[in-house]
């Protein structure tokens, strides 16, 4: 919507009409104006991928959720595991959330992880992390949803969240408080 001061309405900034457009490209273009958090989801194997569609699905029981998409190199490793690692990212783990998000590579290669006693990936040098059993997996369009009971985790650090918007990462910044000003 395009707020005008005059009485002539104003057109949009230059996106196609709404009809020119198909339904999947009109989410996957209103999706990029949506900030998500990112993580980076690993599992026994080991294998892993840089996520934004992580939430919190339940307190009570506590339970937490990721969609990946079918056709996922990882997807294969996912369907097998029992278990599941999300970590949450901060700015100073841009590079990390890179080379999770490659295709074609030893995602681990160069990066400092331990292996839980039942092969669960954990990453070194993240602000904190979950570790969930997996209750659920469910087809859903294209992709896999998958939902955990949250096993464990920590919160190792401050940081700035690090989220991904617009096609870019960027940082999570608190806004000062209006109402206080």
């Amino acid at each position: 919507m395009t707020i005008s001061t005059t009485s002539t309405p104003q057109p949009a900034a230059a996106s196609a009409p709404a009809a020119a457009l198909s339904a999947d490209e009109v989410l996957r273009r209103t999706l990029r104006r949506h900030a998500a958090g990112v993580t980076v989801i690993t599992v026994p194997g080991p294998a892993g991928f840089t996520a934004t569609s992580f939430t919190s699905v339940s307190l009570r029981p506590p339970l937490v959720a990721f969609y990946l998409g079918q056709s996922a190199s990882t997807a294969p490793a996912v369907h097998a595991a029992d278990r599941f690692a999300v970590h949450l990212l901060g700015t100073g783990n841009t590079d990390l959330a890179r080379q999770f998000a490659r295709s074609g590579i030893d995602r681990f290669d160069g990066v400092a992880w331990t292996r839980t006693e039942d092969g669960l990936p954990l990453l070194d040098g993240v602000p904190a992390h979950l570790t969930a059993r997996i209750t659920l997996r469910q087809q859903i369009g294209d992709h896999l949803l998958v939902v955990g009971a949250v096993e464990s985790g920590s919160v190792d650090q401050d940081a700035t969240a690090l989220v991904h918007h617009d096609g870019a990462f960027a940082a999570a910044q608190p806004l000062p408080d209006s109402a206080s000003g």
